[in-house]
């Protein structure tokens, strides 16, 4: 029985085909294959959420009486800018019996052509048969080997309704939540939407707390002692350790704020014999990082040129659609497929071939030098993003060359041996005080030969003396530094990843900060960048050099929202039930009724409510036309009382 591939992408597509028998014949929005199967795509989401007023025309008009709205029958619609290849697909899965799932192995992968399947109203007994193919490889072997063991596509089902259930539950949350504090805002004077999402609020929140923990530091002085020792004519540096008695004089950090202890025990150690009490060496290997996830570049690009997230994400697509120099880019993962390693010689060649800076670090590589990268067991639905096996064109403009040389050194890395050091460290009493000396001394480059001048630095001048426990030496006398207190540093887009990525420590519920270090933080690859733009369009953050600032408008609205929905312990709760969901230990119904009830509340609070003084006397929010994502894909709306799609409802 001739089938239908429905795959996730195109180029997901053009690798199944390319596992199909021969020959082929390219199509307009599907490929044909040899013994009559089909591959077709989606590009993304082909579908998406309507607006309110799709449901009743008074929703057109903003009014706080009608709030919340809950749709009774959730309804979709086709992306304008993906209806001709929906149409393309609604009309190939009626021509075909068997059809088989393609999308990415996860949740969103999963409903991505569930929902198409359901648009298209194919029958319960199609439905019954329709087979699942889960391909997180690309590589032709890999493809093959998946083609020869796809699945029973309704074993997947609970994957697709958790997706469901984090894309409905979004839009209540975030559509009723947007109007009812734009109208509140209204109420105070303030024109111009307050935009409230599960991922954009949180995110704003963690913004305005560090804003506002710089504003009201208060600087207070602490001083550092140093115990200098003398050793067969060079110095040592032993930092002194308070003992238990000396607390009182000691901040929460155990920094000291007393000068007269510091000045007590310098004279107390000077001209004293400092005995080793403990010594340690050893050798220490540092392995190469791995390769690149969408995040960990972000960060990087940011660090070392100053590109925004979006910026970073729209030069590497520009790389992976158009120039096909690097794999897919809005991955979550950094390990490879095991079969990848085969590929080596090859891709080493390509980066050689067009990337002139690392030409001699090429050369230098062990292709047959295996490390942790290739971990089959830690693929999810993608792999990390690499170089392709095809060479980078002369034509890239300049920011296209800085991010593929960045992903192509993160991968030439992999091919190089550990970087070692010899670390040393003295513990030495001197009279009665506990001082410690710490040393590092990187001993071979290894990977990090391959890093600019400015990263290299990462380890002391010089190494610390061999010295063995009871030996002795001469403190001379003690240093005493004079230090201040510094402020928390402003959010720069870097670092705002970083804590976006690692939003368990921002948690306030310690039983859910577990969950946000299991799972991928706050928002995802894909949409992370796009959040953080979104909250810049409407006027709630602002760029101030290389820094992330809230605006008032910002702040007001954290300060007029309950704490609950501006910080990430919700999206935790939710990611835990959301995952029990995937695993068949949660369902639909009562996951929807709580959010809805916990929506209804909190409309409930606003309606009964005055208009928050944070919200008082703010500007006016920039009135523009601005990009907002709907789920993995983008469309153009004018106007700022419409919020659609994952981003602008997250």
């Amino acid at each position: 029985m001739a089938r239908l591939f429905i795959a996730e992408k195109p180029s997901l597509g053009r690798a199944i085909a390319a596992g199909l028998p021969k020959p082929h014949k390219n199509q307009k929005g599907y490929i044909e294959t040899g013994q009559g199967d089909v591959v077709t795509w989606c590009i993304g989401h082909l579908l998406e959420q309507v607006e309110p007023e799709a449901y009743d025309s008074r929703y057109k008009k903003w009014h706080l009486a009608d709030l919340p709205i809950v749709p009774q029958q959730w309804q979709l619609r086709p992306r304008k800018a993906a209806s001709g290849q929906l149409s393309v697909v609604k009309k190939l899965i009626k021509q075909f019996d068997q059809l088989v799932h393609a999308g990415d192995p996860d949740r969103e992968g999963q409903l991505l052509v569930d929902e198409v399947i359901d648009y298209a109203k194919v029958s319960q007994s199609k439905k019954a048969n329709i087979k699942r193919l889960l391909i997180s490889d690309l590589n032709l072997s890999a493809v093959k080997k998946s083609l020869s063991n796809m699945q029973d596509n309704k074993g997947y089902m609970p994957l697709s309704v958790s997706a469901l259930a984090r894309s409905r539950a979004d839009w209540v949350y975030g559509m009723n939540l947007t109007r009812a504090y734009t109208l509140l805002g209204q109420q105070a004077g303030y024109q111009g939407v307050l935009s409230v999402g599960r991922v954009q609020t949180p995110v704003l929140g963690l913004v305005v707390r560090r804003d506002q923990a710089i504003k009201h530091f208060i600087p207070h002085p602490y001083y550092q002692l140093d115990a200098i020792i003398a050793h067969q004519g060079s110095e040592i540096r032993a930092r002194w350790q308070p003992s238990d008695a000396c607390a009182k004089w000691q901040d929460e950090q155990g920094r000291v704020l007393s000068r007269s202890l510091a000045d007590n025990v310098a004279n107390r150690i000077a001209g004293q014999p400092a005995t080793v009490t403990d010594a340690e060496r050893q050798q220490r290997k540092q392995a190469a990082p791995l390769p690149y996830n969408l995040s960990a570049l972000q960060i990087d690009a940011s660090k070392r040129f100053g590109f925004s997230a979006q910026k970073a994400l729209d030069v590497c697509q520009q790389l992976y659609e158009r120039h096909k120099i690097i794999t897919y880019p809005r991955s979550d993962c950094r390990y490879l497929p095991k079969g990848h390693f085969a590929e080596a010689p090859k891709v080493l060649a390509a980066i050689k071939k067009g990337c002139q800076t690392l030409i001699q670090a090429c050369d230098s590589a062990d292709p047959k030098r295996k490390g942790k990268a290739w971990n089959d067991a830690k693929v999810g639905a993608h792999h990390a993003i690499i170089p392709t096996a095809k060479a980078a064109p002369a034509s890239l403009s300049g920011d296209e060359a800085k991010i593929y040389q960045l992903v192509a050194r993160q991968y030439v890395m992999q091919f190089y041996p550990p970087a070692e050091y010899a670390e040393g460290k003295l513990v030495f009493d001197i009279a009665g005080g506990c001082f410690i000396a710490k040393g590092k001394v990187l001993t071979q480059a290894g990977w990090r030969a391959l890093l600019p001048s400015t990263q290299t630095a990462d380890s002391d001048a010089t190494p610390l003396p061999l010295m063995e426990k009871g030996e002795q030496a001469q403190c001379e006398r003690g240093d005493i530094k004079d230090c201040m207190t510094e402020p928390p540093a402003a959010f720069t887009e870097s670092s705002l990843l970083q804590a976006m990525t690692g939003i368990g420590r921002y948690v306030q519920n310690k039983a859910l900060k577990e969950i946000l270090r299991e799972t991928d933080g706050l928002g995802t690859e894909a949409t992370r960048a796009g959040i953080i733009e979104l909250l810049v369009k409407r006027g709630l953050l602002n760029r101030q050099g290389k820094t992330l600032h809230a605006t008032a408008s910002g702040t007001g609205l954290i300060d007029a929202l309950p704490d609950s929905a501006t910080y990430p312990d919700m999206t935790a709760d939710w990611e835990r039930q959301l995952q029990d969901m995937a695993d068949r230990q949660c369902a639909y119904h009562p996951f929807m009724q709580a959010l809805t009830d916990k929506v209804a509340g909190l409309i409930e609070s606003v309606k009964t409510s005055p208009p928050p003084a944070s919200l008082q006397g703010l500007p006016a929010a920039p009135a523009k036309t601005f990009k907002r994502k709907t789920r993995r894909t983008s469309t153009r709306r004018k106007g700022a009382a419409k919020s659609t799609g994952k981003t602008a409802t997250q």
